[in-house]
């Protein structure tokens, strides 16, 4: 078991930060909080599709110096590609979170969650 995990050691940290995301967007009432778990939740995301990519003793995706048709390895280059792009969204997505957050304290002065439904509850 041990020797699976240190060999996986990418999918195992994936899952951690994978749980703790989840766990700090649900137990936490703070919306603060709450945008911090949605970013190591992303995170996690981003580690399993890099990790997915990785090919033990593969090299980068261009053209090689040998000429050894059939026996290069290669990382794909997808994923990678794919996680930048959704690096640039997360960023953006944060900050339109932070944009909210902000907005939420000065119209409420609160960001607890059961506080701010009761004040939408009254109103």
């Amino acid at each position: 078991m041990i020797e699976l995990l240190a060999s996986h050691y990418a999918y195992a940290l994936t899952f951690v930060l994978f749980g703790i995301g989840l766990y700090v967007i649900i137990a936490s009432e703070n919306l603060v909080k709450k945008l911090i778990g949605v970013n190591i939740f992303q995170t996690a995301i981003f580690l399993f599709f890099v990790s997915t990519a990785y090919v033990d003793g593969g090299g980068a995706p261009v053209v090689p110096a040998a000429k050894e048709p059939g026996r290069l390895l290669v990382a794909s280059p997808l994923p990678q590609v794919i996680v930048l792009t959704a690096i640039v969204v997360g960023v953006a997505l944060t900050a339109v979170g932070l944009a909210l957050i902000v907005r939420i304290y000065a119209e409420y002065g609160t960001l607890q969650e059961d506080t701010l439904r009761e004040v939408r509850a009254d109103e």
